[in-house]
């Protein structure tokens, strides 16, 4: 079941979702298509999304991570999350890291959660928003349905996260843009 139909996306969005956003779905899982339009440049906004170590640059929900290997396809990380969400840890494998088209994807492998097989992929777009450089994020998922919950459930709680990650990178980016601080911030 795919929660978000394309219907609304322009024509541009669109091909994004259809280049980058294809995942294999299963009876039991549900899937969808979040769109974010943050007024930063892209080379900014990517600093933060490519940062596998670093998923809490931005992401409110992630108290603390401790990546392993040499961030490369396959590297996983431990991520502590915050309480008041039903889980506490999320083990995760970079799955996607390509700095030329501006895509990042993960799967999640194991933790204290009930995301089951669920995987991601964020791709980051330059677009113009009020005459200056901004970016596009197109963000998908698929996840297992957990016994008890229907797809419809389970899809708008990955929904509302997503949602709130994004705002808080659009936040986030959007400010370090006002401060001019329009270099990566790799380093930070």
């Amino acid at each position: 079941m795919n929660c978000g139909s394309t219907n609304g996306y322009s024509n541009l969005e669109i091909d994004y979702i259809k280049k980058h956003h294809r995942h294999d779905i299963a009876d039991n899982q549900c899937t969808s298509v979040l769109i974010k339009h943050i007024k930063a440049p892209v080379h900014l906004v990517w600093s933060l999304v490519r940062r596998f170590d670093q998923p809490q640059k931005y992401k409110p929900f992630v108290s603390r991570c401790v990546a392993q290997g040499n961030l490369e396809i396959g590297s996983l990380r431990e991520v502590d999350v915050k309480s008041g969400l039903p889980a506490t840890t999320s083990t995760e494998r970079l799955e996607l890291l390509d700095d030329d088209q501006h895509i990042f994807s993960i799967r999640i492998v194991g933790g204290d959660h009930r995301l089951r097989n669920y995987s991601s992929t964020i791709s980051v777009h330059p677009e113009i928003t009020e005459g200056r450089p901004g970016t596009l994020v197109v963000e998908s998922f698929v996840v297992d349905v957990p016994e008890g919950n229907t797809k419809d459930e389970t899809c708008y709680f990955v929904q509302a996260l997503i949602k709130c990650n994004l705002k808080s990178l659009a936040d986030v980016s959007e400010r370090l843009a006002v401060q001019d601080r329009t270099e990566p911030i790799d380093r930070m």
